[in-house]
């Protein structure tokens, strides 16, 4: 495939494949399941939740655990994960792509993304909020590293490969027509379900949007 960014080259070559052979086990999917209670105690039951960037799928197995019946699709860059998320057969859908290629065709009850936008060359942010935005007809999940303000800092060594700022502040700013409906902090030192210092945000499309 041939990529815009170098971003989407790095993490659809050997370094995401790495990332991919390290980052599983029960100990995520609990932690996660555990985060999603959380949102899930805001929305209720959801019927379709589209995932960009779902890697290897750890967001959607602690989904399906929750929601058994929801439909779920996910969009993943890298080959070795989009193959484990379609032998796991949790998906309805998995597209091989980057989540920047990805044409609209339908709307999701929510759009999520979790551990992505941080590795996204910012020049694409706002296409990657329109492709959140716009596959969404209500709710838009965003977790994240938050920093006030955008800062790039080394990730594992490499330069341009992560960068923190307001997503979710970017996006209503962006949209008008979303809403902050709730949003939290979990701390990698969290005595019970640890998630890396992750900063999320549910946002709710107003009825006219």
């Amino acid at each position: 495939m041939t990529y815009k960014t170098e971003q989407e080259q790095f993490w659809s070559g050997e370094f995401g494949d790495e990332y991919v052979q390290r980052n599983f086990g029960g100990g995520l999917i609990d932690s996660n399941a555990a985060f999603f209670a959380k949102v899930f105690a805001n929305t209720g039951s959801v019927d379709s939740i589209i995932e960009f960037g779902s890697n290897r799928g750890i967001n959607l197995h602690a989904i399906k655990r929750l929601l058994p019946d929801t439909q779920l699709d996910a969009v993943e860059i890298n080959k070795l994960a989009y193959e484990l998320l379609v032998e796991w057969g949790g998906c309805a859908n998995v597209f091989h792509q980057s989540a920047l290629d990805f044409a609209v065709t339908r709307q999701y009850e929510m759009s999520l993304i979790k551990g992505v936008l941080i590795h996204i060359n910012p020049a694409y942010l706002e296409q990657m909020y329109d492709v959140l935005y716009k596959s969404s007809k209500r709710w838009i999940l965003v977790g994240e590293y938050y920093n006030p303000t955008p800062v790039e800092i080394d990730y594992r060594g490499h330069k341009g490969r992560l960068f923190k700022r307001d997503f979710a502040g970017e996006m209503m700013d962006r949209y008008p027509s979303l809403k902050i409906v709730d949003y939290g902090f979990i701390w990698h030192r969290d005595a019970h379900f640890p998630l890396g210092d992750m900063t999320w945000f549910l946002m709710e499309k107003s009825a006219q949007a």
